[in-house]
């Protein structure tokens, strides 16, 4: 166990335990299907959740050789907390912070001639070369570059190089349905992304790296692995997709396990309502358990009736709605101790319910399972350290 980790000496209210030896084993399963590229671990958002330095750490420790960051302020933190390596950031507002940037050796991206001139002009003060990827809209209609205004870009940007102002280093572009199997956009969006590379490197753009594939497309899609894949939800063991199959199906393995400690155990009579609304009451005499947990933990409100939690061995459901701080489920009458462990997602290896299984009572993704618990949960990291 490694100096991140936090060995509780009495049970938590809650606690979100992040196993780093699963992280490493994905980095290690996800690099095994590209081989001929290099891996980016995304670690935006804190990491999706799971704690954006130790699993950076993890990655790199695993062999992934790139991080990746949405804003600049997350990539800024890896740089300041001593991660090496190279660090791509791409979600940039006008008065970014690029002099930073580009003083601590950060790939920013570029997809539009605002920006390209603020990095210059950054460039300029800070006295060096900006490291910047260009950026290729090739049908997601989000970030980055559209077709028409990608030749004055690509001139603008070999201009500056030209100048001593930046070193092109990359030339990307993102799928919007790489998820689907078969949907049209993706083959039309790779077709266009190679005829944009075509014409970047044709005016003499000569990129260290060039990349589109995500998470699916790294478990599905080889043709579209190219020099670099970023893996981003994958990395923390979660199917990008149920249609393209399990985390097992892929060699991968949850590495969040989300559980509180029961607060209350309590008899009622049947009839009784239970949290706001009264949208669920009881059919019979029972007993009801307290899950200290709620929205504010990031706990889907989406979730109230629906929510799966394993008890003393069984299956329960969230009973009525979730509150801020707390939620209930009918434990039929069973009887476990206060304080008794109440597993709202993990793995699966106990018979819990997993992240997907949120996702599917709630109507979202498992992204958004993960990546929403709240910092009023601890992460207590296990598994920190190399073995062998």
């Amino acid at each position: 166990m490694s100096e991140t980790a936090t060995v509780p000496t009495a049970p938590l209210r809650a606690r979100a335990e992040i196993d780093l030896g699963a992280l490493r084993a994905n980095v290690r399963a996800l690099r095994a299907r590209t081989p001929g590229a290099a891996l980016m671990a995304v670690v935006k958002s804190d990491g999706y959740g799971h704690g954006a330095l130790p699993c950076a750490r993890a990655a790199l420790a695993a062999g992934a050789t790139w991080l990746g960051t949405a804003t600049p302020e997350e990539a800024l933190a890896l740089r300041a907390a001593g991660l090496p390596g190279r660090i791509l950031c791409w979600l940039w507002a006008p008065g970014g912070p690029w002099r930073q940037a580009i003083e601590a050796d950060i790939d920013v991206s570029v997809s539009g001639m605002w920006a390209l001139r603020e990095v210059v002009g950054a460039a300029r003060e800070a006295g060096r070369a900006a490291r910047v990827q260009l950026k290729a809209d090739t049908g997601l209609g989000r970030n980055g570059c559209q077709p028409g205004d990608w030749p004055e870009l690509v001139r603008e940007a070999l201009r500056a190089e030209a100048g001593g102002l930046v070193e092109i280093t990359g030339l990307w572009s993102h799928f919007a349905c790489a998820d689907e199997p078969g949907h049209p956009s993706i083959a039309a969006q790779l077709d266009r992304f190679r005829e944009m590379l075509a014409y970047a490197e044709e005016q003499g753009v000569r990129p260290e790296v060039r990349h589109i594939a995500n998470s699916p497309a790294t478990l599905t899609l080889p043709e579209t692995h190219f020099d670099l894949v970023r893996t981003g939800i994958a990395m923390y063991g979660i199917s990008p997709s149920p249609e393209l199959g399990t985390p097992a199906d892929f060699g991968l393995r949850p590495v969040m396990t989300l559980s509180a400690s029961l607060a209350l155990v309590k008899h009622v009579p049947g009839g009784h309502g239970v949290s706001y609304g009264h949208h669920y009451v009881t059919p019979g005499d029972t007993t009801l358990g307290l899950v200290p947990v709620g929205y504010a933990d990031g706990i889907p409100r989406h979730a109230s009736g629906t929510g799966p939690v394993l008890v003393d061995g069984k299956w329960r459901t969230v009973a009525g709605r979730v509150a801020m701080d707390q939620f209930v489920v009918d434990l039929g009458g069973d009887e476990p101790p206060v304080g008794s462990e109440a597993v709202l997602f993990g793995p699966g290896d106990r018979g819990e319910p997993t992240a997907e299984d949120w996702a599917q009572a709630c109507g979202t993704i498992a992204y958004e399972i993960v990546t929403r618990i709240g910092i009023r949960v601890p992460r207590v990291y296990v598994n920190g350290e190399e073995l062998g």
